[in-house]
């Protein structure tokens, strides 16, 4: 059972990166976040919100081992740490970011101590 639901949360984030790899206007759009002056903003949102979330998936199918998706766990870990102290400094949009914060949160607890 623990390794199914490592796969889907490796396939989980291969989807939720590819939309930020493949349609990152759309991403940008989903996130509340316009793009200005330059298109620095879409090469931003290919590397971090995708790429790196494609490969981090693609990596834990490919390695296949409990530490890595523990890792993968880490990553999120920090995403959730960053969303959860924008909830209190920043006040954004509410729900969108406590469901994205709990996401976050909840793939971090179950990789990390399903693979720990």
């Amino acid at each position: 059972m623990i390794d199914i639901l490592n796969i889907v949360a490796a396939i989980l984030t291969i989807a939720f990166g590819g939309f930020g790899f493949l349609a990152p206007k759309f991403t940008a759009g989903v996130l509340d976040l316009a793009p200005t002056g330059s298109n620095m903003g879409l090469s931003e949102m290919r590397a971090s919100v995708g790429g790196l979330f494609v490969v981090l998936g693609l990596a834990c199918l490919w390695i296949g081992s409990p530490i890595a998706y523990a890792m993968m766990g880490f990553a999120y870990a920090g995403a959730a740490a960053g969303r959860g102290l924008s909830l209190v400094l920043d006040q954004p949009p509410m729900p969108k970011a406590l469901v994205y914060f709990a996401i976050e949160a909840v793939l971090a607890l179950w990789l990390i101590f399903a693979n720990l």
